[in-house]
């Protein structure tokens, strides 16, 4: 890196800057001018979102150094594009290369704006820095650094899908350079490999952004695993590359997710044997609890047949529960199945003659039956009205029909007669 008597100040530098400089803003306003010193080892550059490694020094116009990393014998770290850092140092190092080292020109709106950075930067300031790309990554995703992201188009807004959302995605995935899977597809987070979605896509979903388009590097952990995909004839233990697009998405609710959570939940329970019989016991424990939570909250999300399936569950390992028993009801109360309701709350009055909540159920359901039998009665009596006003009136009108008739033969019987009286002599 060059020293720090190379960089610019005083009144060269806006002489210097105007003619050499090269304006990196988006809109081209001048605001952060570039001139390259060294140029970096290859033609790649940061995305957003990127692990950049840089070293820098920081100097007002008047020569006064601010700040300078080398002389901590330091590098500092930041992901880039990502606003953690003040604007130009987002906007210069996404034109950098690797090696590269070039001196920036900023104005104060593009810094520390009109507040600057007290003691050592005024407000206003126009500042001088000197940068030097060291290295960059994509943004790892994962501890273990499994899933590493380069975001190539940035979405829009700052929300983010959850765990039990639905999301619209355009996939593109490729395996040693060979593309193998090109689709659309909509799925729900958490249960992405249900739509064939590798593991390492569905976890990304919960850190983009609405029109985001990234790309995945994923390690055979977070893609087919040891196992491979045959069908995309990919091999076991591929690392896969995924370019992503969230066309768009639909936040889950508190209690979708909590779904979600609990279906998982459930999975690992029914696989898990238990090695005595009172861990048995406690797996058993935690599975009755992890249904009975399912079929509540579908019940809140008026999803009555999913719950009365859940509870259905839990009554055949334990036949008298009664929150099973009394939700179950609740489940069918709301599905109109009345009397089928009814005998579950009564049930639970088997188990607790003391369940308060239950008897007033049955009432409900003494009650619903009720107006079901009266509006049956008020359809079929309405019917029958209708059936009965209708063959009045179709016999009304038979008699008139057979009215007519007669007249008319009355009418021809009596011209005849008339015909037969004018011909006699």
């Amino acid at each position: 890196m060059t020293t720090n008597k190379d960089l610019l100040m005083d009144g060269q530098s806006a002489a210097v800057f105007s003619a050499k400089g090269v304006d990196i803003t988006p809109n081209k306003d001048r605001g952060v001018l570039k001139i390259v010193k060294r140029q970096g080892v290859d033609g790649a550059r940061p995305i957003i979102g990127d692990r950049v490694t840089i070293r820098y020094t920081g100097k007002l116009l008047n020569g006064k150094k601010f700040d300078c990393s080398v002389e901590r014998k330091e590098s500092f770290y930041f992901n880039v594009g990502n606003r953690q850092v003040i604007k130009v140092w987002d906007i210069s190092v996404l034109s950098m290369q690797k090696g590269e080292v070039c001196t920036i020109l900023c104005k104060p709106e593009y810094a520390y704006g009109s507040t600057g950075n007290p003691p050592k930067i005024p407000p206003n300031s126009t500042l001088l820095f000197e940068v030097e790309l060291l290295s960059f990554r994509g943004e790892p995703l994962t501890e273990d650094c499994g899933i590493i992201r380069r975001i190539k188009v940035k979405g829009d807004g700052y929300t983010n899908p959850n765990d039990g959302a639905t999301v619209d995605v355009h996939l593109e995935g490729s395996c040693r350079g060979r593309l193998f899977d090109s689709r659309d597809v909509r799925f729900v987070v958490g249960e992405g490999e249900d739509k064939g979605v590798p593991l390492g896509v569905d976890r990304a979903m919960e850190k983009m952004q609405k029109g985001e388009c990234c790309v995945l590097d994923l390690k055979p952990k977070y893609a087919f695993g040891n196992e491979g995909k045959p069908e995309h004839k990919i091999g076991p233990n591929e690392e896969v590359i995924y370019e992503v697009t969230l066309k768009d998405f639909q936040k889950a609710g508190r209690f979708q997710q909590a779904v979600i959570q609990y279906q998982r939940i459930v999975s690992w329970l029914e696989m898990e044997c238990g090695a005595g019989r009172e861990q048995q016991r406690k797996v058993q424990e935690f599975l009755l609890m992890s249904q009975l939570n399912l079929a509540l909250c579908f019940l809140r999300l008026k999803e009555f047949s999913h719950a009365v399936e859940n509870c259905n569950k839990v009554i055949e390992l334990d036949g008298k529960n009664e929150k099973a028993l009394y939700r179950r009801g609740e489940a069918r109360l709301l599905r109109n199945e009345f009397s089928l309701a009814m005998a579950d709350f009564r049930q639970v009055l088997q188990v607790n003659s003391s369940n308060r909540a239950a008897r007033a159920q049955i009432s409900t359901c003494q009650r619903k039956i009720r107006e079901h039998d009266e509006q049956d009665k008020r359809i079929y009596a309405n019917m029958f009205q209708k059936f009965a006003e209708h063959d009045a009136k179709a016999g009304k009108n038979k008699r008139r029909k057979d009215e007519s008739v007669k007249s008319d033969e009355n009418s021809k019987v009596g011209n005849k007669r008339r015909r037969r009286s004018q011909d006699c002599p």
